[in-house]
């Protein structure tokens, strides 16, 4: 056992899962990721979890917070949404005993309604309370990934949220249908910020996918370019529909990105007059844990 720790946190994602063994002062003792996410597991999270405390060494008496689709209907527990207007600082006090499994807490998800649209996030609320957790304060927040949120936060307080599949369509994109052939390209920084003009015109999103392939066909861009330019157009279209919903001048934006997605994102924003502020997503989710560690 580590003799210190005093929770173990998990983000158990659809396909991904992080354990992050905290201390009693809040600190990060050990980080472990695997792909045992809510598939893979497939109904068997009380097993994956005896076996994920063997392989980290975590006594069995040690409490457990687990975000993500670990509280979804494909979870081992499903837990009700909060509403936005709650907020992320209250988060601490409403984490959701799992049945049967003494000790193991779940954090409930949001769910945002505004003008008759509904939007909703799961594990995505604990990396922005942590966020809260180190002075980053108000503004808006972009959290890319399979399912990229753009969530504006006012007194800690969600005021705004959007997710588009920005990630799971790039990977179906990529996976089957006329453009997959094409998109075996490297990084092309100059395509990306071009999809990313293109996807500012203002044009339908199914239109300029198609284009992407009708470029290549008609001997106007290199097919090793489509890559780069079907993901600087997905990007975009996020800018755009926050460009389209903005006043005056762009707000500055902080970026909570893993290892590797920072980047396209940092240079759409760059192009089109953001500035940015970095946050590292492990830092903020183990910043979370630490506020979770005071009610435990």
């Amino acid at each position: 056992m580590v003799d210190t720790a005093c929770l173990l946190g998990i983000d158990w994602g659809t396909s991904n899962r992080r354990a992050y063994v905290i201390s009693a002062g809040g600190q990060c003792l050990h980080k472990h990721e695997d792909a045992q996410g809510a598939l893979a597991v497939d109904g068997h999270f009380p097993e994956s979890l005896r076996a994920l405390r063997e392989l980290l060494g975590v006594d069995a008496l040690v409490p457990v917070v687990m975000s993500g689709m670990v509280g979804s209907a494909m979870g081992w527990q499903e837990v009700a949404y909060l509403d936005s207007s709650v907020a992320l600082g209250r988060l601490p006090e409403t984490l959701v005993p799992v049945s049967g499994a003494p000790g193991c807490y779940i954090v409930p998800g949001y769910c945002h309604r505004s003008h008759g649209g509904v939007d909703v996030m799961r594990g995505e609320e604990t990396q922005l309370l942590g966020a809260v957790a180190l002075q980053h304060g108000d503004g808006w927040y972009v959290l890319p990934g399979t399912h990229s949120k753009w969530v504006e936060l006012n007194s800690g307080v969600i005021q705004c949220l959007s997710t588009y599949i920005t990630g799971e369509l790039f990977a179906a994109l990529r996976r089957g249908g006329t453009l997959a052939p094409l998109m075996d390209g490297g990084e092309d920084d100059a395509a990306l910020r071009e999809g990313a003009g293109r996807a500012l015109d203002g044009e339908a999103l199914s239109h300029t996918l198609f284009e992407a392939r009708a470029r290549v066909v008609a001997g106007d861009a290199p097919a090793s370019a489509t890559r780069s330019y079907v993901s600087g157009l997905l990007i975009g279209t996020e800018f755009a529909a926050r460009r389209e919903g903005s006043e005056g001048e762009m707000p500055a934006l902080h970026l909570l990105a893993a290892e590797g997605l920072e980047t396209p994102y940092l240079q759409v924003a760059q192009m089109l007059g953001y500035s940015t502020h970095l946050i590292n997503p492990d830092q903020a989710y183990c910043a979370a844990l630490a506020r979770f560690v005071e009610v435990l």
